[in-house]
């Protein structure tokens, strides 16, 4: 799966809702700030007079709180006008300090959480907070003599910068947290949405994978049985009216191929309605290499002179290894009957020293199916499936051959 470029991300920005409760909140934040400027004219220690007028001080409080009416849509901008008003309302005196001093510290943390340029981001919010601690070392300097004796001097000197560098501090941190937290969220959701993509890809190739199995045991049960068939009805024809026993014995034949085939395709056309747990069972029949002679004795009925032997030790074999086997002499059976005009065909199954041979050839045209045909693209996977090795063509003393090699899996032993 690839990795999401967490380098490369940006934050969108906020939404129509994220926009409108924006705007809810820094009017809200401003009509606080201006009846909190009210209550501090009338309850200050400081003479009234002394600072700006009224009208300058309001002007000063929304300055520095409206804009945060944008802070998500435009938290750059947003964050200089507030650091630039919250020093000049300090310079004309404005009397408004603690709403103010909270839309600060929220422009500094909303300009790292959203702001889309990192870079600038972090270089701005540490220019706002240099130049604000400047102000305080020139208020401190220039104004000194209004701060009583040398310890209080100390003293405040210490709870400003302590205080200021933990606000400050913490809203510069907060931001980039929040910006952080967005980002990983984004790569969650961004892992999360391709693995649901390779899954629903890994679910459409097991489908397709199921369908061409059932199409292959689909081709090789019914083109089997349909091959037989016809053989036993061509030998039919010619024996109806010289040899009427012959005739019988190969309608039965047809009778009872036609009965399997049907039984057959039942059986698949039920897999296909069935769920994939139950499709897997109606697909896998009982065939394995225990009946292979079933494969040669339809061969013989359909006319054709068969030698069928087993060399060495059998042993026993897994499920899928036992059916590949049947259904490869299975299919080349088929096409012995259906493409070969042979008379005699052989059929061998040797238990060599770490691997299992099958070796089925005929004495016809050495003629064969097109390499695509399924046939002989499903006896390929077939073998390709079990590691082993398929070899087919004409042989050299005539006729065809196919010619499969299969290495026993682990924990066979001869």
């Amino acid at each position: 799966m690839p990795s999401v470029n967490l380098d490369d991300w940006v934050r969108p920005g906020p939404t129509a809702k994220q926009r409108r409760t924006d705007v809810w909140i820094g009017l809200a934040v401003a009509a606080v700030a201006v009846a909190n400027l009210f209550l501090s004219r009338n309850i200050s220690t400081v003479r009234v007079d002394d600072g700006a007028s009224v009208a300058e001080q309001i002007a000063w409080v929304l300055a520095i709180t409206l804009p945060l009416t944008l802070r998500r849509a435009y938290p750059d901008v947003v964050a200089v006008i507030i650091g630039a008003a919250f020093i000049g309302g300090q310079v004309r005196g404005s009397l408004e300090q603690q709403v103010t001093t909270g839309a600060l510290f929220a422009a500094i943390y909303a300009l790292g959480a959203w702001g889309r340029n990192r870079e600038r981001a972090r270089v701005l919010r540490l220019v706002i907070i240099g130049a604000m601690f400047a102000w305080i070392v020139f208020v401190f300097v220039f104004f000194a003599g209004q701060f009583g004796g040398h310890a209080d001097k100390a003293s405040l000197a210490f709870n400003w910068f302590v205080v200021n560098s933990a606000f400050f501090a913490f809203g510069y941190l907060m931001g980039d947290a929040a910006w952080q937290h967005v980002r990983r969220s984004h790569a969650l959701e961004e892992q999360a949405a391709e693995l649901r993509a390779t899954q629903e890809i890994a679910a459409e190739r097991a489908v397709l994978g199921e369908r061409v199995r059932i199409a292959r045991e689909l081709h090789d049960v019914v083109a089997h049985h349909v091959s037989v068939m016809g053989i036993q009805a061509s030998a039919c024809r010619r024996a109806l009216d010289k040899d009427p026993a012959r005739a019988r014995t190969a309608l039965t034949a047809i009778e009872e191929g036609a009965r399997t085939a049907v039984d057959e395709l039942r059986r698949m056309l039920g897999a296909l309605r069935a769920t994939s747990a139950a499709a897997t069972e109606a697909v896998v029949p009982n065939a394995g290499v225990e009946r292979l002679e079933e494969i040669t004795d339809r061969a013989r009925e359909a006319g054709l002179t068969v030698r069928y032997a087993v060399y060495g030790d059998p042993v026993p074999l897994p499920e899928s290894l036992s059916q590949a086997v049947y259904r490869i002499v299975q299919e080349a059976v088929t096409n012995t009957l259906k493409h070969a005009h042979a008379r005699v065909l052989d059929v061998r199954v040797r238990y060599l020293s770490g691997e299992l041979e099958l070796d089925v050839t005929d004495d016809g045209r050495g003629g064969s199916p097109s390499a695509g045909g399924m046939g002989l693209v499903g006896m390929r996977e077939r073998v390709a499936v079990h590691d082993g090795t398929l070899e087919n063509g004409p042989h050299p003393d005539g006729g065809y051959r196919v010619r499969a090699r299969f290495p026993y899996p682990a924990g066979v032993t001869l």
